[in-house]
């Protein structure tokens, strides 16, 4: 606004007898400021504001307040947000009778204006005196879910009752339409937003955004458990890539006590599998009888001998196969040492805290199937040349915890890294290290103090460009093998056996099969390092192998990222250009045609909008599970686009870096300017359009 039309607005109100109830005349008589944008009546009321300020004693009292307040209420139903503030400041709202403003929000809502009744008990915060689910349940079915969390923003009672409301409704003997059919003409009525699917959503982004105990919401937990064990039926007996064992722990963990659960649990073996492993599970789980088709109660008692000999057999066929395909541990296993208490510890520090010495260093953390937060750390893996040490951390830093002796454990793992005399192997190591950062607090900033860290995930990168007639030679392997266990393939000649990778790690004791993995796992770093060393051109690699972990990453992009491991930035002295820029999205534009992203099914109008830019995009269908998102992504080498809860989950399953969180609340615009700048990708004209048909 030029500066002379600000002096000739505050002339004109200090020629007004009652500057306050001349504002209200001229809004009262045009129709400019209604609209969107900065109108001149806009323009006159901010001024206003300001002028009032340096004018006190033009403000009103008493009677004639309350009449105007009672005139500017009218006024506020018609006007855009940005004159609220401003006209609630001049008029005293908040100082007006309570009773009378909760009378005046409620005809707004009778009369039909949901959104002007919720809006204006925000800013006068009415919200404790009104019924949450009377005034949120128009604007969800006008899908201004927005609002409603505005509505319940700084009220942490109504946010539990609103969570508690949507729960209900998601029950499955419940008929939405109880619901939507007091509200058919209401204006942009959309009930289809108010399905069980969308809810269950809704409700979970609202969990995780104002951390409210998930106990209140048992339907769509249960619903979530459900969901969980239908995905784990799918990988253990249509994918087939799950063991019995690491299956039959995660089956247990989540169903749990649950007789609602149990009870699918039974209809699920029924369909995928037969009667004799349901019978065996119900025996388990100590089902009523009555709970039970009959067939499953007739098999009890045969299947229990039947299964424990097919199982002996199976397990014999199934070792003696691993030997042949799959990496080996070449030490034997009785120097594989499980250490659970500090004195059992001590023989693991004097041998590895020794100048020259080299190491493999792993971690294992139960998988998070969807909870939210950053893993905690249930194994920690420390191989040297002729053993290997797996410590028990939560044990320990319990132990440490009872005996006030934290510092102890928190000292040697802080000397370990320190130490720029130990070569320290990984693989993605500062994905460990931020969820060793997330066990124990007092190591948050072990990745910062690191020294002397080797990470061979920036060597993979490399490595990666053999020929494949290389790599097929090895034997046919039913599952492509990625991340460490196809470095291991290239370098070694057999790949990792990954069946134990989603085992239940924090479950003791361990199976013998997870010792050996997690043994393994630390071990082949070793073996790989000391290959790479000794002939570094036959993989590809510079003859210093120095230089090749600091040298300039594969401008290939990358489809082989681990389950739960983050590739970033290497934490040695020596940081890898590649890894930084990973980290650094910034440090060098990219064309669109450079960029390609898996957008998640929120999202769908972001990936239209990105692909009319010229960017590569994949779009999840609306009913695909969101963790097809993390498949596609480390299959083709994408990066994740997605919004809210699935967040926290699809992050930890890709490399850091590679997913990136949108606000589901701004247009696509918004939302594409957002992810062009944060990945550095340049749009050129010639781009625009450049992937339509």
């Amino acid at each position: 606004v030029s500066q002379q039309l600000k002096e000739e607005i505050r002339r004109g109100f200090g020629e007004l007898e009652d500057p306050l109830a001349g504002l209200l005349d001229m809004l009262e008589s045009s129709s400019d400021w209604k609209g969107k944008g900065h109108s001149l009546g806009y323009y006159i009321t901010t001024e206003l504001e300001l002028w009032i300020k340096e004018h006190p004693g033009v403000q009103q009292s008493g009677i004639k307040l309350k009449k105007l307040q009672a005139r500017v209420l009218g006024t506020l139903a018609q006007c855009p947000t940005n004159l609220l503030d401003p006209l609630i400041s001049i008029y005293q709202l908040h100082t007006a009778d309570r009773n009378y403003l909760l009378q005046h929000v409620s005809h707004l809502y009778h009369r039909g204006d949901y959104k002007e009744a919720a809006i204006l008990s925000i800013k006068l915060k009415l919200q404790p005196d009104q019924d949450v689910e009377k005034m949120c349940t128009p604007l969800l079915l006008q899908d201004k879910t927005n609002l409603v969390e505005d509505y319940v923003g700084e009220y942490p009672e109504l946010q539990s009752k609103l969570l508690q409301i949507l729960d209900t409704w998601c029950e499955p003997s419940f008929n939405i339409r109880d619901i939507t059919r007091h509200y058919q003409g209401l204006f942009r009525y959309k009930p289809e937003k108010l399905n069980h699917k969308v809810l269950s959503k809704l409700i979970f982004r609202l969990l995780d955004r104002f951390n409210v105990d998930p106990a209140l919401c048992p339907n769509v937990i249960n619903q979530r458990h459900l969901r969980t064990l239908r995905y784990l039926f799918y990988k253990r007996f249509v994918e087939k890539t799950m063991t019995q064992e690491n299956w039959t722990d995660h089956v247990q963990s989540t169903v749990g006590e649950n007789r609602w659960l149990q009870g699918h649990l039974i209809e699920l073996l029924l369909s995928y599998c037969d009667v004799p492993m349901a019978a065996r599970w119900a025996q388990h789980c100590s089902l009523p009888k009555e709970m039970l088709p009959a067939e499953v109660a007739e098999e009890l008692q045969k299947l229990q001998l039947q299964e424990r000999v097919e199982e002996a057999t199976e397990a014999d066929n199934y070792k003696e196969s691993k030997k042949k395909d799959y990496y080996q541990l070449p030490i034997p296993q009785a120097n594989i040492h499980f250490l659970q208490t500090w004195e059992e510890t001590l023989q693991c520090w004097e041998k590895v805290l020794q100048p020259g010495q080299v190491v493999g260093i792993d971690m294992e953390w139960r998988p998070s199937f969807g909870l939210v937060g950053k893993p905690r750390v249930s194994l920690l893996q420390i191989a040297l040349k002729d053993e290997v040490f797996l410590l028990d951390l939560p044990q320990l830093l319990k132990e440490a915890e009872t005996k006030g002796e934290k510092e102890k454990l928190h000292h040697f793992i802080q000397m370990l890294y320190s130490d720029a005399a130990i070569t320290k192997l990984g693989y993605g190591m500062s994905g460990d290290l931020s969820s060793l950062a997330a066990s124990c607090s007092a190591l948050k900033d072990t990745d910062k103090q690191a020294r002397g860290v080797v990470d061979l995930l920036t060597v993979d990168k490399q490595v990666d460009v053999l020929s494949l007639e290389q790599s097929s030679d090895n034997g046919g392997f039913q599952q492509p093998e990625k991340g460490l266990s196809l470095l291991v393939q290239h370098v070694l000649g057999k790949p990792l056996d990954k069946t134990e990778q989603l085992s239940n790690w924090e479950k003791r004791p361990l199976r013998e099969e997870q010792i050996l993995y997690a043994a393994s796992d630390a071990y082949c770093l070793l073996e790989i390092y000391e290959k790479l060393c000794k002939d570094p051109t036959s993989f590809g690699l510079s003859s210093d192998l120095t230089e090749s972990l600091v040298g300039k990453p594969s401008t290939k992009p990358r489809a082989k990222n681990q389950l739960n491991k983050q590739e970033v930035r290497s934490p040695s002295g020596q940081q890898c250009q590649g890894s930084k820029k990973e980290t650094s999205p910034r440090s060098a534009p990219i064309s669109p045609k450079e960029f390609s992203v898996v957008c998640d099914n929120m999202l769908q109008g972001l990936g239209r909008y990105l692909r009319c830019l010229g960017v590569d995009v994949q779009m999840l269908e609306n009913e695909d599970d969101h963790r097809k998102a993390a498949e596609i992504a480390r299959q083709e080498g994408r990066v994740i686009l997605t919004s809210g809860l699935p967040y926290q989950t699809l992050q930890s399953q890709v490399a850091e870096g590679r997913c990136f969180s949108v606000n589901c609340s701004e247009k696509a615009k918004e939302q594409a300017l957002q992810v062009l700048k944060h990945f550095n990708v340049q749009v050129s004209l010639a781009d625009i359009f450049s992937r339509c048909q």
